[in-house]
């Protein structure tokens, strides 16, 4: 019998979102009765995610098509934590993007001013509208020396028939290409994002579970003191967690799971 101590210690829930609580339109089991739980028992949750090519507005109005009310105040996406950091570190910079129309208006609504070439700081974002133009200008202003910021490392984002290309496998596209890899990797399980976690939610790492369905990102999150529940609906296999360095806190076959064992902790 596994020890749950550390999920009765739990404050807040740090939800991944495509894989864990829906894949394409359709909600995975449990995934509401989830949110009706924690709201009961006073538990709180954040949605989680490393997809940059949405916003949180987008995010709480997809989950109102799937029949779940979240408020954008809810929802933290590795696109907002770029943003944070930038202004942490590149205060005033001119960005060039490569990502979607929602991903430059976030770091527009921060402040920053975007331009095609010549900027100071390049981003990559999860573009789910690439063109073989947009690589072009990216791999032009990465050979510039300029600092090269990516916005989460996801190779895949899961999809309802399987799996389509994320921003990981830009990466090494444009590393082929130039040589370089991004100087920083902004969302999960990376330090920028975990330092923006602690301040959104004052909470400390301990009081946190990361559940999610990607080893290499949420799982690794385990590596920064926060406990993690791997769940078995989307990307990971237990096959590959078998052959993983990333070892998750528990493992669960879906949020349904989850939610039977929080009950039965009463």
């Amino acid at each position: 019998m596994p020890d749950f101590q550390r999920l009765r210690d739990v404050r807040c829930f740090l939800l991944d979102m495509d894989g864990t609580f829906f894949l394409s339109d359709k909600l995975l089991p449990g995934a509401a009765e989830f949110l009706e739980f924690c709201d009961q028992k006073g538990i709180g949750y954040l949605f989680l995610t490393n997809n940059s090519s949405k916003d949180g507005s987008q995010y709480s109005q997809k989950l109102q098509k799937l029949g779940v009310t979240v408020e954008e105040d809810h929802i933290f996406t590795s696109g907002e934590a770029t943003a944070i950091y930038l202004k942490k570190n590149f205060p005033g910079a001119r960005l060039s993007v490569t990502g979607t129309p929602a991903l430059e208006k976030e770091l527009q609504n921060h402040g920053f001013s975007l331009m095609k070439t010549g900027a100071d700081v390049t981003v990559l974002g999860f573009d789910t509208g690439l063109t073989y133009e947009k690589l072009v200008d990216l791999c032009n202003e990465v050979r510039r020396g300029i600092p090269y910021v990516a916005t989460h490392p996801d190779f895949n984002c899961p999809v309802e028939n399987g799996f389509i290309p994320d921003i990981g496998a830009f990466m090494a596209l444009v590393e082929a290409s130039t040589g370089r890899r991004p100087d920083v990797v902004i969302g999960k399980p990376n330090q920028p994002i975990v330092d923006a976690l602690a301040q959104k939610t004052g909470l400390p790492l301990s009081q946190l579970v990361m559940v999610g369905d990607r080893l290499y990102t949420d799982i690794a999150m385990g590596r920064t003191g926060v406990t993690t529940v791997l769940v078995l609906s989307g990307e990971s296999t237990l096959q590959e967690l078998g052959e993983s360095p990333f070892r998750p806190t528990y493992v669960m076959e879906n949020l349904a799971e989850l939610l039977h064992t929080m009950q039965t902790l009463g």
